[in-house]
């Protein structure tokens, strides 16, 4: 599968585009739609297109490794771009083994829908704590799920 038009629309409702890099709540270095890695530094500025051109290459990716994690799992375009969100915004990693995905591939979608909220903490200043951004995101991923 690949991602829909709800897929981007919601991960750029949720990250936002920032054109300069900065620290996200997390600390890490981050530019355009949430996009980091070694190649993100401060002070960098990129320009929209540059954005564009960088979200598709990450969530291309993203999906080619939700879709190895899926083992051909039955998944419904909302199911796929929920997860899609989630493994974006915790990494691959995370959600490798995230009680969605094990709950999903076991068909036990409501189970699946409600451990959207268990990744609501982020560790900022080196403290777990509840962000009410992630919590509206992960209802927002939720309700896609189960659409």
């Amino acid at each position: 599968m690949t991602p829909s038009p709800n897929a981007y629309k919601l991960i750029k409702h949720f990250e936002g585009l920032r054109l300069k890099a900065y620290l996200c709540s997390a600390g890490v270095a981050t530019i355009g739609w949430g996009q980091t890695g070694k190649d993100i530094k401060l002070g960098l500025v990129i320009t929209e297109a540059e954005a564009i051109a960088l979200l598709n290459r990450d969530l291309a990716t993203r999906a080619a490794k939700l879709n190895e994690l899926l083992a051909g799992a039955k998944t419904t375009q909302g199911q796929f771009d929920a997860m899609l969100s989630l493994a974006f915004n915790i990494g691959n990693g995370a959600f490798a083994s995230s009680s969605v995905l094990r709950n999903h591939k076991a068909g036990k979608f409501a189970q699946a829908t409600a451990s959207f909220g268990m990744w609501v903490k982020a560790t900022v200043r080196g403290a777990k704590v509840t962000l009410p951004g992630l919590v509206t995101r992960r209802a927002a991923e939720a309700k896609l799920y189960a659409s």
